[in-house]
C-alpha cells in the first residue's frame, strides 16, 4: 500500500510538472523574444536562448514606446490599467458589501425583488449593454477619462450575492450583542461585519483586480487618445498588419510587463485569497 501511494504521488507530481511546463513555455518564449533582435524574429530565426537586448528593449518599451500605430510608452499604459483595475476592484467591493448589508439587515419594501433584480443583471454582460452605456458616458463627457474607464464597470451582482450569502451565515447573537452595547447600524457594520469579511474581500479583490486589468473591449471603445489607453489595447495596436513592420521584441516585452501586476497581486494576497475561498467558520 505504501509503495502504491508513493507511485501515485510521483505520477501526480509528474502530471503537474507537465501542466506547468505547458503553461510556462509560452511565457518563456515571450521573455526570450523580448531580448532578441527584431529581424531574427521576423525571419523566423529566433533563438530559444535569451538575447543581448534586454535592457535596451525594456527601456524603450517602458519609457519611449514604439514607432507603430501607438507611440505611447508602456509605463503610461500600465498606470492607466492600474488605476482602472484598482478603481473597479475597490468600487465593486465597496458598493457590493453595502448593498448586501442593506438587503440582509434592513427591512424595507420590495427588499427581495430588488435583490432578484440585482441578481438578474448577471445575465447582462458588458457586451449586451455596451451601446447605452457608451451613450451615457459620452453624454456625461467622461470619454478619455479614468471615470469613464471604471465607473460603468463598478456594479457587481456577483460580489453582492457572495456578500449576502456570507452575511446570512453570521450568527444573530453578534447583532444582538451589538445592540446591547448600544452600537448602531453603522457601528455594527464597521466594527463587526467588516473585520469578519476581511478574507472574503481579499479573495474578491484578487478576482476583480484581474478582471479589471484584463478589460479590453470597453477601454478600446471609450478611449480615443493614446495617453489614456490601457496596456491590453496598447498590445493590439502595436501589432501591425505586416509582420516585418511589427516591433516584436517590444510587443513581447509589453506582454511580459502586462502579466506582472496580476501575478504580484495573486502572490502577495495568496493566503488571504485561499482563506477567503475555503473558510467556513465564522
Amino acid at each position: 500500500m505504501v509503495e502504491d501511494e508513493g507511485i501515485r504521488r510521483y505520477v501526480a507530481h509528474f502530471i503537474l510538472w507537465i501542466g506547468i511546463a505547458i503553461v510556462a513555455f509560452p511565457v518563456y518564449i515571450a521573455i526570450v523574444a523580448s531580448t532578441q533582435d527584431n529581424a531574427l524574429i521576423a525571419n523566423g530565426q529566433m533563438s530559444l536562448l535569451p538575447g543581448g537586448h534586454f535592457f535596451e528593449v525594456y527601456y524603450q518599451t517602458i519609457f519611449v514606446g514604439t514607432s507603430g500605430s501607438t507611440r505611447e510608452p508602456v509605463g503610461n499604459m500600465m498606470l492607466n490599467s492600474l488605476v482602472m483595475a484598482l478603481a473597479i476592484a475597490i468600487g465593486k467591493i465597496a458598493i457590493s458589501i453595502i448593498s448586501a448589508y442593506a438587503i440582509v439587515y434592513f427591512r424595507f419594501p420590495f427588499r427581495m425583488p430588488i435583490f432578484w433584480i440585482i441578481f438578474i443583471t448577471l445575465m447582462l454582460p458588458v457586451e449586451v449593454r455596451i451601446y447605452p452605456t457608451y451613450k451615457i458616458v459620452a453624454d456625461l463627457h467622461m470619454l478619455d477619462s479614468y471615470a469613464g474607464l471604471s465607473l460603468p464597470l463598478i456594479a457587481s451582482a456577483t460580489a453582492t450575492l457572495l456578500f449576502r450569502q456570507f452575511f446570512m451565515t453570521v450568527p444573530d447573537e453578534l447583532l444582538e450583542a451589538s445592540r446591547i452595547d448600544g452600537a448602531g447600524p453603522l457601528r455594527f457594520f464597521w466594527d463587526t461585519l467588516l473585520p469578519l469579511s476581511r478574507t472574503n474581500m481579499a479573495a474578491l479583490f484578487v478576482i476583480l483586480f484581474i478582471l479589471g486589468w484584463n478589460q479590453y473591449l470597453w477601454p478600446l471603445l471609450i478611449t480615443t487618445r493614446d495617453d489614456m489607453q490601457t496596456i491590453q489595447v496598447g498590445i493590439r495596436k502595436m501589432i501591425t498588419t505586416t509582420d516585418a513592420l511589427t516591433e516584436w521584441p517590444i510587443v513581447m516585452a509589453t506582454a511580459v510587463l502586462a502579466m506582472l501586476p496580476p501575478v504580484f497581486v495573486v502572490v502577495a494576497m495568496q493566503r488571504l485569497f485561499v482563506r477567503g475561498l475555503v473558510e467556513t467558520e465564522k
